[in-house]
């Protein structure tokens, strides 16, 4: 045998999942891409990493650690793919907010508002399936397969997430936002003093209102928390799914998540009624029957909590109305008058040190909002908001441009995120 064909001369070939040789240690370094896929790393001063979510745990809320590891059988890992665990890891120590996944595109992460790409391989389907192997159980798999949509939520020792699954033109997908374990406090969050104020309501309608991803549930999250700190309360939270998970203070928390301990909104808001109640929270007024709900509960001694996606206090009572006939609208425009306590819209936007910080348009309910809600006059609440200040009212443009006096924001960030940019920059020039 030649010395070119010993077989021991050769290089180490490396195959998908077939373990080289042991190199010699001047060739490490050729596996340096394939290893560092795989080292995710991990604070241990704030807790130390567990394996995956058992499928007995997955979305149920409040599911305490610790988390069993996968049986092997179940959750066969691809030496070049990370799992689902190591993804979550990764995007909670290094602040990332959501995670897309998706067969036939590599993982990414929502930072900040803005999506970021990774340096893992494109997801195949073996992998995903994997991924869901690790969250959900084979008969939730199953109902997946079969209605091709998926809403839950998990819990790890570290972070709380929510799981939504779908199908897509290139395959299978899953959209995960991670959830702090940690409430932040009004004070942490840096709320106007007037949040407070209307934490101390006994009755009416508190809606918080705003786009997906404009931390509308970390706002309603720091309301509940501060109630439950200060006044002796009987608290029921309606959510789809569960996202913070409250424990029981001064006041008394029940949390029900649709799908799971309720078939609908509707059915838990009425039931909730004969629940000795002080508070309602109702993860989000999507149809008329909530709303109605809703506002009855409002106006038989409860405070009722909601949310609904819209971009401004007043376009909020517009919307609801919205909801109604013209023949129903003038006597809607009466009950809303009558049972509500505020409108908070709400937004989010970068600020200077990398950061994001909340802005907001925030309605309190007046003897002249009553009045002008009753007759229809939207505008002249809109004006009215301008210059009641001493109520605890703000617009956006306001919120904006004190976030710019304090040096958090650029002129630029500023002007993108209005509503108004004309007004905005009139603000910015010393104009109004």
């Amino acid at each position: 045998m030649s010395e070119s064909q010993n077989p021991l001369n050769s290089a180490p070939t490396v195959a998908r999942g077939i373990p080289p040789l042991p190199p010699p240690p001047p060739t490490i370094s050729t596996q340096r891409q394939s290893t560092q896929t795989l080292e995710i790393p991990v604070d241990r001063s704030r807790t130390t990493p567990s394996p995956v979510a058992s499928p007995a745990s997955a979305h149920r809320p409040g599911t305490p650690p610790p988390i069993p590891s996968p049986s092997p059988a179940r959750v066969k890992n691809n030496s070049l793919h990370p799992t689902l665990h190591q993804l979550v890891r990764e995007a909670y120590d290094n602040g990332i907010s959501d995670i897309h996944l998706g067969v036939g595109e590599p993982p990414r992460f929502r930072n900040r508002g803005e999506i970021q790409t990774t340096d893992y391989p494109e997801t195949d389907k073996e992998t995903f399936m994997n991924w869901m192997r690790e969250i959900l159980t084979e008969a939730e798999i199953q109902r997946f397969e079969e209605h091709l949509e998926f809403d839950g939520a998990t819990q790890y020792e570290f972070a709380r997430v929510r799981i939504n699954i779908f199908d897509s033109l290139k395959g299978y997908a899953m959209v995960m936002r991670l959830i702090p374990l940690k409430i932040l406090t009004i004070d942490q969050l840096r709320l106007p003093p007037v949040f407070r104020d209307i934490c101390h309501y006994h009755k009416g309608l508190i809606l918080v209102t705003g786009p997906t991803g404009s931390g509308k549930s970390t706002t309603m999250a720091a309301m509940i928390d501060y109630i439950n700190k200060e006044m002796p309360k009987h608290i029921i939270t309606i959510e789809d799914p569960i996202e913070f998970v409250h424990k029981s203070q001064k006041s008394l928390i029940k949390q029900r998540e649709v799908g799971m301990h309720t078939r609908k909104f509707d059915n838990a808001l009425k039931a909730a009624l004969r629940e000795d109640p002080d508070l309602i929270l109702v993860g989000e007024m999507r149809d008329k029957e909530t709303v109605n709900t809703a506002l009855k509960a409002a106006q038989t001694g409860h405070l009722v909590m909601g949310t609904l996606h819209t971009n401004s206090a007043v376009k909020t009572i517009e919307r609801i109305l919205n909801l109604y006939s013209g023949d129903e609208q003038d006597a809607m425009r009466v009950a809303i008058s009558e049972s509500l306590v505020a409108v908070i819209a709400q937004g989010l936007c970068r600020t200077t040190d990398g950061k994001r910080a909340a802005f907001h348009d925030i309605l309190i309910n007046t003897d002249a909002v009553k009045d002008w809600i009753k007759e229809g006059k939207y505008d002249e609440i809109t004006e009215l908001m301008k210059q009641a200040g001493f109520d605890g009212m703000i617009t956006m443009n306001q919120s904006l441009f004190n976030l710019y006096q304090e040096g958090r924001i650029t002129e630029e960030t500023a002007l993108e995120m209005s509503p108004t940019p004309n007004e905005m920059a009139q603000m910015l020039r010393g104009r109004v």
